[in-house]
């Protein structure tokens, strides 16, 4: 029979709750659900709130799930703008000193696609500004790592990933896999992405408006870089000129990750690169962490 340590008061509320849990199995849970037990009861008691208030959060909190379905995650989202996703990812993703830092995956990723040779254009509707993406992976030490695998997704000029645009935008528009070569090099072609939104037409988009924020998220693109040896890096590249760069809706901006997107508009340079228009040119180089 469970035993309670004393009578529930206001004053001894965590503790006669979480001596309900002295019986748990599982230890990771009881350690877990102490804390945010100690942490929430701690918060009420600050916070004060009336009777309503915590049915509105009850209800936020339904209307978060309810909005969750095969294509989407309101939890995720709510707690990517809390910048709770971040810091789980910070935690768990801690480097030595000179490899990459991560950042989050996003909601967009897609696996199986295609793998391409070095040089190709993932951007399959020639919608845009062309870009070309080019730069090394390497060990801690600067040796180069061949035959890596790099994965790389990114939005449209517009802003919209092709999955949210079923029909307008070709299957596995904008999505690539590369195979660095001997010399640790990678290089694709793409289009210039733009800032967007993350979903704001359910609970989360309008707690963070009723909290000032906007929504948007800066241009970047994507990376999932693995190889033999070596921790997996998921993690993005930034356009540090973007509006949104220094107020990222879902706090995923590191000053490392920031590479410069360089606007090439000489006639020569197009020609080499099989352009007919003024383009993108955008470097960087990445760091791989020893598997521990």
């Amino acid at each position: 029979m469970s035993t309670e340590q004393g009578y529930f008061t206001e004053a001894n509320s965590a503790d006669v709750v979480i001596s309900r849990n002295a019986k748990a199995e599982n230890k990771r849970l009881a350690e877990v659900m102490e804390v945010i037990t100690r942490h929430l009861h701690a918060a009420v008691k600050e916070i004060e709130p009336t009777e309503k208030e915590w049915f509105d959060a009850i209800m936020f909190l339904t209307r978060t799930g309810q909005m969750c379905n095969e294509w989407r995650q309101e939890w995720i989202l709510l707690s990517d703008t809390l910048g709770v996703s971040m810091l789980v990812d910070a935690i768990n993703n801690r480097k030595p000193s000179g490899a990459s830092e991560s950042t989050v995956l996003g909601p967009f990723h897609v696996a199986n696609a295609p793998e391409l040779p070095l040089g190709s254009d993932i951007c399959l509707d020639q919608k845009g500004t062309p870009m070309i993406v080019a730069g090394r992976i390497l060990s801690t030490d600067g040796t180069p790592i061949a035959h890596a695998k790099v994965d790389v997704w990114q939005a449209n000029d517009e802003g919209f990933y092709d999955v949210q645009q079923k029909g307008i935008q070709p299957d596995f528009n904008l999505r690539g896999v590369f195979r660095t070569n001997d010399r640790g090099e990678y290089w694709f072609k793409g289009v210039k992405p733009k800032y967007y939104p993350i979903p704001d037409d359910g609970p989360v988009g309008q707690l963070i408006g009723a909290l000032g924020r906007h929504p948007y998220r800066p241009a970047h693109l994507h990376y999932i870089i693995t190889a033999p040896g070596f921790e997996t890096l998921t993690t993005h590249i930034f356009d540090p000129d973007d509006p949104y760069i220094h107020s990222d809706a879902v706090f995923g901006v590191k000053e490392s990750l920031m590479a410069k997107f360089e606007p090439v508009s000489d006639p020569a340079r197009m020609a080499d690169h099989g352009f007919e228009k003024p383009f993108v040119e955008v470097h960087h180089d990445f760091v791989l962490a020893p598997a521990k």
